[in-house]
């Protein structure tokens, strides 16, 4: 009986381990033609309308790798009659964002194509994302590689509505974007805006928290809400809830704040330890602070990137 009894415990406690490291995933149809797929790691934005000459789906980066299969058999779920992948569009690349872009523009029984044929599948990215995963020891499989650059804006219609790609480098590194569906009214914001946390300024890669809030302001420029800041234009961040202009515009005032908090203490002559030591996030932490991403981790990402752009230290 013991052993039995045992042997059942095992096994549930597996199946909840196996459970456990189950990534989420959650499909939220926004308008018209436009899905958010939300997942643990990351969000995805889809638009999958109505196939006509070589439209088919778009999908605004590609999560993860080991999401790749469930997203693909969502992609199958979404679009219409089978409709092909058409185009992939990196919104930067952290592994997030661009690791599903193997399996899912050269998939392995993956196949939210038509009629099962693989379709030529294009990946846009800025190009400054193009130069660092080819560069050697990138780690980055060339089946992931983009295939198309952009570099300040790129414009083209699909599934019946204008689709806008804008250059927002530097911000959160050197190789962001973001992507306006303008006939469904949604924004993709990638890492410039997130939910979940303060935005990572990734200096190693080029990042600058003076380039983040201009993005952040474009964001703004782009939307049009219905009434009150609220509603209207929908905006999918790279981490956290379906958004709106007001989530934005809070979110761009959080970070304005802090930004000239930390400038104020560098023009007082205040080294990057009394910056810290002076809490310049602390109203802020309860929500934003996570432990990969802490309030001083952000004060210490904006005052070198303020030094550096003063041209002081690094």
């Amino acid at each position: 009986m013991k052993t039995l009894l045992f042997s059942l415990m095992s096994i549930s406690l597996l199946a909840f381990a196996a459970f456990a490291q189950e990534p989420d995933l959650e499909v939220l149809h926004i308008r018209g033609n436009a899905y958010m797929i939300g997942t643990s790691d990351g969000n995805l934005t889809v638009l999958a309308g109505p196939y006509q000459k070589n439209d088919g789906v778009l999908l605004v980066d590609s999560g993860s790798p080991r999401m790749a299969t469930r997203i693909g058999a969502e992609l199958r779920r979404i679009a219409p009659d089978n409709l092909p992948l058409r185009y992939i569009v990196n919104t930067s690349g952290d592994a997030e964002h661009m690791g599903g872009n193997g399996p899912l523009a050269k998939p392995d029984g993956i196949r939210p194509f038509n009629g099962g044929q693989a379709a030529d599948v294009n990946v846009y990215a800025q190009e400054n994302v193009l130069k660092r995963v080819t560069e050697k020891n990138s780690g980055i499989p060339e089946t992931a590689w983009p295939t198309m650059t952009v570099k300040r804006q790129k414009d083209f219609t699909f599934d019946g509505e204008a689709v806008q790609i804008f250059d927002e480098s530097p911000a959160h590194t050197n190789g962001d974007a973001i992507v306006f569906l303008r006939g469904s009214n949604v924004i993709a914001t990638g890492e410039i805006f997130r939910t979940t946390g303060y935005p990572v300024i990734d200096l190693a890669r080029g990042g600058s928290i003076q380039g983040e809030v201009r993005a952040l302001n474009h964001i703004l420029d782009l939307t049009v809400p219905e009434m009150l800041q609220e509603g209207g234009t929908m905006v999918v961040p790279g981490h956290g809830r379906l958004c709106d202009q007001s989530d934005v515009a809070d979110y761009r005032d959080m970070v304005t704040i802090i930004r000239d908090r930390v400038a104020d203490q560098i023009k007082k002559g205040k080294t990057l330890e009394q910056a810290k030591t002076a809490r310049l996030t602390f109203d802020y932490d309860g929500r934003f602070s996570r432990p990969d991403y802490t309030g001083d981790m952000f004060v210490e990402a904006i005052y070198k990137s303020l030094k550096q752009s003063q041209g002081g230290e690094k």
